[in-house]
């Protein structure tokens, strides 16, 4: 171990990386036990890395980051979750679980035809991650984990996330209308979309997918994550209670081949994305290497 709803898809030419050749997506879906599960995907090749989003959140956050790494070599997929984003969005709360969000990312590998890729991901993203490395651990070549939500979160999801479903339950058509209003806003900001984007869901889903979550487990336990051997790449944040550098700490300390990146805040890899970057794409070279030289021998 070492320390080191519906939504707008146009794509604003002022947030448009520089090199359209990688930086405009191509959409895709598959059918997952009845249901349309949507990706977006930049590059091409075989280092394959799938990105899963945080918690009503979407593909979108990696509107920089797919592109940035995609131009380094990358083929990069990124993934709505059922019940976010571009996917369908049922309101049966069964569909929703760590367990449930890792078959399908299963399911999308299957789909592209992948024996196994990095897969990786932010707070609910990355715990998906850590279930799918514990139920499928041949499908994943390695792990991403970037603010995972472990033992030492509790207290602030509890106090967080209570409020909020009790507001979807009992304020629906405040939200309902919150999110009609939102919708129409166009994409233009990075970091306005991503809070935006939080908002603009309908609550009818949102409610189904918070309660799905928090009847059932919301990671792997310890006895669990001890196991997992895949080379991880660890990004903790410092001053976020609901992602609390402990938890990224405590990681680093149960995975034996894991390494922990210290970001100077949540908004790092936001406003100047450029040295994680850096640290996730070396992180890709080293775990690609070994395959690559033998594809090329062979």
């Amino acid at each position: 171990m070492t320390l080191i709803g519906v939504e707008s898809e146009s794509w604003p030419t002022s947030a448009a990386p520089a090199s359209c050749a990688t930086s405009i997506p191509s959409m895709g879906e598959f059918r997952y036990e009845g249901h349309r599960i949507s990706y977006d995907e930049y590059g091409s090749g075989k280092r394959l890395i799938i990105l899963v989003h945080g918690l009503l959140m979407n593909r979108h956050m990696f509107d920089r980051l797919g592109p940035e790494l995609a131009e380094r070599g990358n083929r990069v997929v990124t993934v709505d979750m059922l019940g976010h984003g571009r996917s369908d969005r049922p309101q049966d709360l069964r569909l929703y679980s760590m367990p449930l969000f890792a078959r399908q990312v299963v399911a999308l590998l299957d789909h592209l035809e992948a024996e196994d890729a990095v897969v990786g991901g932010t707070s609910l993203g990355s715990n998906i991650t850590l279930e799918l490395a514990v139920r499928y651990p041949d499908r994943a070549r390695a792990l991403f984990i970037e603010m995972p939500v472990l033992d030492n979160a509790l207290s602030a999801v509890a106090g967080l996330f209570a409020p909020v479903l009790l507001g979807l339950k009992f304020g629906r058509p405040l939200f309902e209308g919150l999110s009609l209003a939102t919708r129409a806003i166009p994409r233009t900001h990075y970091l306005v979309d991503i809070g935006l984007d939080w908002v603009r869901q309908r609550p009818g889903p949102s409610q189904a997918v918070f309660e799905g979550l928090l009847l059932g487990e919301t990671a792997p336990h310890r006895e669990d994550r001890v196991k997992i051997e895949h080379p991880t790449l660890i990004v903790g944040h410092h001053r976020d209670p609901l992602h609390p550098f402990s938890d990224s700490g405590m990681l680093l300390d149960e995975l034996p081949n894991a390494r922990l990146v210290e970001a100077s805040s949540i908004l790092e890899w936001r406003l100047t994305p450029d040295r994680l970057t850096d640290e996730l794409s070396e992180f890709l070279e080293e775990v690609w290497a070994p395959k690559l030289r033998a594809v090329a021998a062979g």
